[in-house]
């Protein structure tokens, strides 16, 4: 048996739901993949779907074999799939890729250029996203500054995973070993020589986003506290200021009682004000706690990021038949 032929590109592709739009994502990505006139294969994830996805790229890969199926178990989220992908995937650059063609797969052979060019991280930044709301593109400017003041890494505003990596970058990732991965740090931690392509994000050609603000929310929780130790570190400061405070307001009574014989009675509202408040920074501050807390058990338990169902291939599709 003759060893599986490695290709140059790889484009991974996570899917969850995607049916409807299967047939406008290979009709636009596959002939441009062809014009570079390199092998490549696209290996689609299926992140727990509940609608005929894998039934649709099965299809789909009896015309295109270089269509490649990643089955997972169940839903694992979006950033478990992405890494299901790069570790299934076998090129010499590796290209993930959103499956709403939100990502334009037009623009690749700028970016397969570059890397030809000697970069070795070739990212993809939106210069316009108005197809986006005016509150999620405010919360992400509000992200991105927040988690690159915070953190020593800086993540590029405005990318997202979509980008080239070549061989050695995706080693690098793949010897990441946590399983609270936020993908967009983990790439811009690596660091190698790093190019950039701009394209405007055009609207979402069928569908809606399965990113709903919660989501969001836990997703960029994930990425502050996978990549700075400042929330945790501050509460420190609010403590010792706490303190500080706690004994100037000591002092200052303790001299209206002795010098100047002036002894205060408190009363019920302002004691339950100070209660309350203390109580709202001490259960915050536990709150902080218990999200690293949380993020260390399940990196202590070890399992596995994601369970693959089953892996096709053309050839293993060719051999069932």
């Amino acid at each position: 048996m003759t060893a599986p032929t490695i290709p140059e590109l790889s484009i991974v592709i996570p899917m969850k739901d995607e049916q409807d739009g299967l047939a406008s994502l290979f009709f636009r990505l596959l002939p441009t993949l062809r014009s570079l006139g390199r092998s490549f294969e696209v290996v689609c994830v299926n992140d727990g779907s509940h609608d005929n996805t894998v039934t649709g790229l099965v299809g789909l890969q009896r015309a295109h074999p270089e269509i490649v199926i990643v089955d997972l178990s169940r839903n694992f989220g979006k950033e478990a799939a992405l890494t299901a992908g790069i570790q299934h995937a076998r090129g010499n650059a590796v290209i993930p890729l959103d499956a709403d063609l939100q990502d334009p797969p037009e623009i690749i052979p700028e970016m397969t250029a570059k890397w030809d060019s000697g970069a070795e991280v070739v990212i993809a930044v939106r210069s316009k996203r108005e197809t986006d709301s005016a509150f999620k593109r405010w919360t992400a400017s509000a992200f991105y500054r927040t988690i690159n003041q915070m953190s020593e890494v800086s993540i590029p505003n405005n990318a997202g995973d979509f980008r080239l990596m070549s061989r050695p970058v995706v080693n690098a990732l793949l010897s990441l070993p946590e399983r609270n991965r936020f993908n967009k740090g983990l790439f811009a931690w690596l660091g190698f020589r790093t190019e950039v392509v701009y394209y405007e994000r055009p609207k979402r050609e069928l569908g809606t986003s399965k990113w709903a603000y919660r989501r969001l929310w836990s997703f960029a929780v994930d990425g502050i506290t996978a990549f700075s130790s400042l929330p945790i570190r501050i509460w420190t400061y609010v403590g010792l200021a706490f303190a500080a405070f706690a004994l100037i307001y000591g002092g200052v009574m303790i001299f209206r009682a002795l010098i100047l014989d002036n002894i205060d009675v408190p009363g019920y509202a302002s004691l339950m004000v100070a209660i309350l408040f203390s109580s709202g920074v001490i259960l915050t501050g536990l709150g902080v706690i218990g999200e690293y807390v949380s993020r260390i058990y399940i990196e202590v338990k070890g399992r596995p990021l994601y369970v693959v169902r089953t892996v096709i291939r053309a050839e293993t599709s060719a051999q069932r038949r």
